[in-house]
């Protein structure tokens, strides 16, 4: 078990920063005119998941962290729409949408293991976080379901 002494040695975190370097590369080539729209949108929702696990970090609260995971998870989402549009508007061809989607789900599937992990802390134990001893954020399968209790998704964490 790897003890976490920053925001940066969390799972979720460097998973979510390869998603916002992933999308950084990926807009570079887009339409000048979507500057200041699309590009900037999908930027800054690829942004926000490190930013928030990491003021969650720094609350040293549990549940205070959870919301700003829940907050973090609604970005990637977010990330997950404009891909949407970016493939709808022509920009990013399906298989490039696709592979994105693939690596934003791992992404939040770690980040729901994350939350989980969080909310099996009792107030008992020290306000440092580590890792868990069980493995969180693997998953078996990527879903094309919607979330819910059969699967790793659940929008209720």
């Amino acid at each position: 078990m790897a003890t976490i002494r920053h925001f940066k040695d969390l799972r979720a975190w460097q998973q979510c920063r390869e998603v916002r370097k992933r999308i950084s590369l990926l807009v570079k080539d887009w339409p000048a005119e979507e500057k200041y729209r699309l590009k900037d949108q999908i930027i800054r929702s690829s942004r926000g998941p490190t930013a928030h696990l990491s003021e969650g970090y720094g609350r040293f609260y549990e549940k205070e962290n959870i919301r700003y995971c829940r907050t973090a998870r609604g970005s990637l989402y977010e990330t997950q729409d404009h891909l949407i549009t970016a493939h709808d508007e022509g920009f990013i061809s399906e298989q490039v949408k696709q592979e994105h989607f693939e690596q934003i789900e791992l992404t939040i599937t770690t980040v729901n293991g994350y939350i989980k992990y969080l909310k099996g802390l009792s107030a008992s134990k020290s306000s440092s976080v580590s890792e868990p001893q069980a493995e969180y954020g693997l998953s078996k399968s990527i879903s094309t379901e919607p979330p819910g209790p059969e699967n790793p998704l659940e929008a209720d964490l």
